[in-house]
């Protein structure tokens, strides 16, 4: 699904055939597909509405307005039938029921990056609340929305949840501005808390494995710790050095090179495909000779939100990978073994790595840097592939189709499918 001001545009993955068309009330800002892909969300934030597409029904239509109340956050709740709609200055969550039209609140949502979290199964919610000065935990019970459990948490300024995929442990981070992690059961009790330093800026990211054995920080420090399920306690830390110097590192260095096109070929005017191909300069990688000096970058430290640290981090979906960005080195793509908990394969682009995403079904990496370029890396090997398209395609973000097939590649006002043929085994 797109859209375009006013206008949802559903198409089929494997042909991109526009199979249907819908018209919003106004400019859609937000979309977002119900778990069973046959409802889809359009949120219209500056009008306070939100509106529900049927796929199988393409006349049923359903509005939510929550009027003077406003709207600056929508999403579904994991069985696709209910809507979670936060209202303007985080007074409340309103859930609206699409099965039954019934209507729950929650009071006192906080503001802050990561306040709602589901667990995997979908059977449980928990939403980061702010009374009295102090930060607070509900856990709720999708299936009727009762409060299971609520209870304060040790936070000074609670910045985001995230449950670990077994639903069975909660991590909840501080403010930037105070390095702790705490990690509470379902029913509420704190089981660790977590503290590498103190008086500098803290965690920036954090990410759990797949079979949730290991929870991986980034913090401020150019560090990633990994704690384990266990005794949550520190098993190692990954720096993110300018220099590589270890021989048993493969770093992959993206190098332009111009194309070579064949005389016969070349025609006056020369044809738009030619002329095309005779401009876009295309790149591949070579291995480089370790020791390696990465491009640094000195952030400003009299600033806000200073572009330094693990800004991004991600494991593959077989839990042997863990990919990362240090945002003091914006060009280098770091790939961590997870089973020998050592440093695998650096990517050095030649543009600041804007995304990465794994492959859901294999540990296969795809980067974008903002050009017309998408990067792939398998432990096969690495590969940059030209997006084949007139013009200027800047892909600023990508997402995988759920087989592993396909990607959809993003740039700012279009978007483009990139389709990956499986190799026969």
């Amino acid at each position: 699904a797109s859209c375009t001001q006013y206008r949802l545009v559903v198409r089929a993955v494997d042909t991109l055939q526009i199979l249907q068309l819908y018209t919003c009330l106004d400019q859609i800002q937000y979309i977002e597909w119900s778990s069973d892909s046959l409802f889809i969300l359009c949120a219209m934030y500056k009008r306070g509405i939100v509106q529900v597409w049927s796929l199988e029904q393409p006349d049923w239509h359903c509005k939510i307005d929550e009027g003077s109340a406003g709207l600056v956050a929508s999403c579904w709740s994991p069985d696709g039938r209910h809507i979670l709609n936060t209202t303007e200055f985080h007074l409340r969550i309103t859930v609206w029921s699409l099965c039954t039209k019934s209507v729950s609140y929650i009071k006192y949502p906080k503001a802050c990056q990561q306040g709602i979290a589901f667990t995997k199964d979908g059977r449980y919610m928990a939403v980061a609340e702010r009374r009295d000065c102090k930060d607070f935990i509900s856990i709720f019970v999708c299936s009727d929305w009762q409060l299971l459990r609520h209870f304060d948490t040790e936070t000074q300024d609670l910045f985001g949840i995230e449950w670990a995929p077994n639903g069975c442990v909660l991590a909840v981070w501080d403010t930037c501005l105070e390095y702790k992690i705490l990690l509470y059961s379902l029913d509420g009790r704190l089981l660790s808390t977590y503290r590498a330093y103190e008086w500098s800026l803290g965690v920036k990211s954090i990410a759990w494995s797949p079979s949730s054995q290991f929870l991986a920080i980034g913090s401020y420090d150019e560090k990633v710790r990994i704690l384990n399920h266990v005794t949550w306690k520190k098993i190692t830390e990954f720096e993110h050095p300018a220099t590589i110097a270890n021989t048993k590192t493969i770093v992959y260095k993206e190098v332009e090179k111009s194309p070579s096109v064949e005389t016969e070929r070349l025609s006056f005017p020369p044809t738009r495909a030619l002329a095309s191909s005779l401009f876009s300069t295309q790149s591949k990688y070579d291995i480089s000779q370790v020791p390696v000096s990465l491009q640094y970058i000195k952030p400003v430290a009299d600033r806000a939100n200073p572009k330094m640290g693990i800004g991004m981090l991600a494991f593959s979906p077989d839990n042997c990978f863990l990919a990362t960005k240090n945002d003091n080195i914006p060009n280098a793509v770091w790939i961590w073994d997870i089973q020998k908990l050592k440093l695998f394969v650096v990517l050095e682009q030649l543009c600041a790595v804007q995304a990465f995403q794994w492959d859901p079904r294999q540990p296969r990496l795809a980067v974008c840097t903002g050009n017309s370029k998408v990067y792939l890396w398998s432990p096969a090997g690495c590969v940059s592939v030209q997006v084949p398209l007139e013009g200027d395609f800047q892909i600023v973000s990508l997402s995988w189709h759920s087989s592993g097939d396909s990607m959809a590649l993003l740039s700012k006002d279009n978007f483009c499918v990139c389709y990956l043929e499986r190799e026969e085994v």
